[in-house]
């Protein structure tokens, strides 16, 4: 029996939308672009997985220049154009250039019969609309809370998709063998006290393998130090784990972080904000590498 032939999709991403919606939410402090470079990741392994679909043309639009990050480098990362379209306190902007660029996409890329919509405003219906008028299957990608029930309507919730059911996940908790937090002759004193952020000693979750590279990384090339900034700890990060894509990197740090390892924090500076990170050497693990 012949293979099904691949079909091609687009995906338009209102990342204003998205974005907001995951700061309002989020309950723990993560890089936001870095959480939505996940998303788009896993959402284009389902296209393909369930509906035989190949995402090969991919664009974000936002007023880039209101967000707190580097959103852009981090889309460019995974093959997302981004367009900045400049909005006002009043309204965003970006719906717009989303449904002009929807409607070339219809007229000049034939090849593409299917549109993936990661929104969830009413504001999409008329483009929605005239999309499945001539042929095209249209699904949104959106968190139901704040999903349009209107919009519901006109795609079908067959053709819904849970924005949830693509962020990260945690991993199964693993207990610790530690009884008390204390310190261990030998090593930096730490942290006082354990900030909420930094799991009880009880509940540490144990280190993966790709997550003891990550912490030997920053023992490597950054010692004892008290604080780590994030950026060149990237850049190490770049250096020796080449075959990791930058929102897997970016990841191990956040796993990092679930599992009472190490706590990220931010610093006010100019002209923007920076990261930290600090060691918990009450983990393990950590005690564990650093006596390696």
């Amino acid at each position: 029996m012949a293979t099904e032939q691949r079909r091609f999709a687009a995906i338009l991403i209102d990342f204003e939308n998205i974005y907001y919606y995951l700061r309002q939410n989020l309950s723990e402090r993560q890089e936001i672009s870095d959480v939505v470079a996940g998303l788009v990741q896993r959402l284009r392994r389902l296209l393909i997985d369930r509906y035989n679909e190949e995402a090969i043309s991919l664009d974000a639009y936002a007023d880039f220049e209101r967000i707190d990050e580097n959103a852009q480098g981090s889309l460019y990362l995974i093959g997302v154009e981004t367009h900045n379209v400049l909005g006002t306190d009043h309204k965003n902007a970006a719906d717009m250039k989303l449904c002009i660029d929807a409607l070339t996409i219809l007229y000049t890329r034939q090849e593409i019969a299917s549109f993936i919509v990661v929104a969830g405003d009413r504001d999409y219906i008329p483009v929605i609309q005239h999309l499945r008028k001539h042929g095209k299957t249209v699904r949104v990608v959106g968190f139901p809370a704040s999903v349009s029930g209107d919009l519901l309507t006109n795609v079908g919730q067959e053709n819904f998709l849970d924005a949830s059911e693509f962020l990260p996940q945690p991993k199964p908790v693993t207990v610790s063998a530690v009884g008390v937090a204390g310190s261990t002759p030998g090593l930096p004193m730490p942290l006082q006290p354990l900030a909420p952020a930094v799991r009880d000693p009880l509940t540490m979750r144990f280190l993966d393998e790709d997550q003891n590279v990550a912490i030997g990384v920053l023992f490597r090339n950054f010692h004892n130090k008290p604080e780590v900034w994030m950026t060149p700890y990237l850049h190490k990060l770049r250096a020796e784990l080449p075959h990791f894509s930058e929102y897997e990197r970016k990841a191990l740090i956040s796993q990092l972080a679930e599992s009472g390892a190490i706590r990220v924090e931010k610093r006010k500076g100019e002209p923007h904000d920076f990261s930290v990170i600090l060691v918990n050497w009450n983990h393990p693990d950590v005690r564990k590498l650093h006596m390696a």
